[in-house]
């Protein structure tokens, strides 16, 4: 009888992709608990249960485990909202404020540690200039979906509010209520 830790490293060896995805997501986990300043070789091998030497040989810095990382929250975050709007081909103004605000209220909820670790990777761009155009495509995502809906520059608008509202609500000690999501993508979105 084989031992299954060897057959499961025979398989990565043949499979360097399903590795670089397996440290991907061990590197995503890593930051959801210990957020980028704790995120390490070491402890991206421990969490993947690969050798250190696995995680140096397929990202050479932290900073290409962040971009990594970053690439597959963005990718996430594409599939989601295409599924997301093909649900939804034609909505008023009214019913795409009410919509919008239930997808950021849900933010807030289970899905909280999730938005916090996609954040961290959004906003490590701050100091690593690599990372800013993967994190322009998302803002650039978010505007796409919304011209299905409205004009370009209200879309545009909504979207930087809605980064803006999921930030307030991820960082500060209150996140946003119902009213005020509504309100806000309400001035925005509402034609006049």
């Amino acid at each position: 009888m084989s031992d299954p830790k060897t057959a499961t490293a025979a398989r990565r060896k043949r499979d360097p992709q399903r590795r670089i995805e397996e440290i991907t997501a061990a590197t995503e986990r890593v930051i959801a608990e210990r957020g980028i300043e704790g995120l390490t070789h070491r402890a991206v091998a421990e969490e993947a249960g690969v050798p250190l030497g696995a995680t140096t040989y397929h990202f050479a810095t932290k900073d290409d485990l962040i971009a990594t990382a970053l690439e597959r929250a963005v990718d996430r975050y594409a599939a989601y909202l295409d599924d997301w709007a093909g649900q939804r081909p034609d909505l008023t103004p009214e019913q795409l404020v009410v919509l919008l605000t239930d997808a950021l209220l849900g933010c807030f909820g289970p899905q909280r540690d999730q938005q916090v670790m996609e954040f961290e990777l959004y906003l490590a761009a701050l100091r690593r200039p690599a990372l800013r155009p993967i994190a322009d495509r998302s803002i650039e995502l978010s505007t796409q979906t919304l011209t299905r809906y409205t004009e370009p520059l209200t879309a545009a608008v909504a979207a930087v509010a809605m980064n803006g509202l999921t930030l307030r609500g991820l960082a500060g000690t209150h996140t946003p209520t119902r009213i005020d999501i509504e309100n806000i993508l309400r001035h925005i979105v509402s034609p006049r």
